[in-house]
């Protein structure tokens, strides 16, 4: 690891928590390899002197590990975050998250008990975590649901929202995805575009996608999908002083159709193109393009 030397104040500060089995640890090696100062399972109440550490040192891009094996330390978290609130540094919060037939495939595979499995079950030990990680998770700045995701996914994931160099007031990540494979729980807003007409059904059209230009301008031409993209975008600008003022740093805009192939693909990049125009930093993630 060799953090850029800059001025102190440049401290960008990253928690990266979430379910045991839920990548965590791949999460944390790939900001390491992204070039952050990266410590794992550190416990809550000494961030403070890891903070005074970094400005001493002119780091510009810590990530911690924090998860429950420290325990009662958890308890500690508000009035820890109050005191790096005082130092002048606000952290974001990066929380993975898996659901519980995920998080049992994972560790049986491994043969490792949960953490606060004890004597139970793996169930019971995830249901113990998801409680003790609420407040964490209600908090994140960006969740990631990785439960059908691999770690190369993940870690393109991870470098996608924390790779640049810049670090913008906000960043919206616009996530284009097929309603017919779930609703992302990552999201912090959702938007159907099903109320178009589908591509699918044009023969030309089926086998490609919403980043052809062809599918993209059967798209765009449909009634009501400029003023659809018009109104999201002003929401959006809308939010973001707001977001900023909560201390939110990445939000998730997430973007539906049937398949995650046409509409939405096409739709989420038009939606990211009119971000950037109104100087909105945005970055496009397409979840479920090239699946069948």
């Amino acid at each position: 690891m060799s953090p850029m030397s800059t001025p102190a104040s440049a401290l960008r500060f990253v928690i990266v928590t979430g379910m045991s089995g839920a990548g965590r640890r791949t999460a944390c090696h790939t900001l390491e390899d992204l070039g952050w100062y990266v410590v794992d399972n550190l416990p809550p109440q000494l961030l403070p002197g890891l903070v005074q550490i970094a400005k001493e040192r002119d780091f510009t891009k810590v990530a911690v590990g924090l998860d429950v094996r420290t325990r009662s330390a958890f308890q500690q978290i508000p009035s820890t975050f109050d005191a790096l609130g005082r130092a002048g540094v606000v952290p974001q919060i990066l929380f993975l998250d898996a659901d519980d037939a995920a998080i049992v495939r994972r560790q049986e595979s491994v043969r490792r008990p949960l953490p606060l499995q004890g004597e139970h079950g793996l169930l019971d030990g995830a249901e113990r975590e998801r409680r003790m990680l609420a407040t964490l998770r209600a908090s994140a700045d960006l969740v990631i649901d990785t439960s059908n995701l691999n770690v190369h996914q993940l870690s393109d994931r991870v470098a996608h929202a924390f790779g640049g160099d810049d670090d913008p007031d906000l960043l919206f990540t616009v996530m284009s995805f097929g309603f017919k494979n779930g609703i992302p729980i990552d999201a912090d807003m959702v938007f159907d575009v099903r109320f178009l007409p589908n591509p699918h059904w044009v023969p030309d059209l089926r086998p490609q996608t919403g980043l052809s230009q062809a599918v993209s301008g059967y798209v765009l031409a449909q009634d009501g999908a400029i003023d659809f993209l018009d109104h999201v975008a002003d929401l959006l600008t809308l939010m973001k002083p707001g977001y900023v003022r909560e201390g939110k740093r990445l939000a998730t805009v997430a973007v539906g159709c049937t398949g995650g192939k046409h509409r939405s693909t096409a739709m989420a990049e038009e939606l990211t193109r009119r971000l950037h125009a109104r100087e909105v930093a945005a970055q496009v993630f397409h979840r479920d393009l090239g699946k069948e």
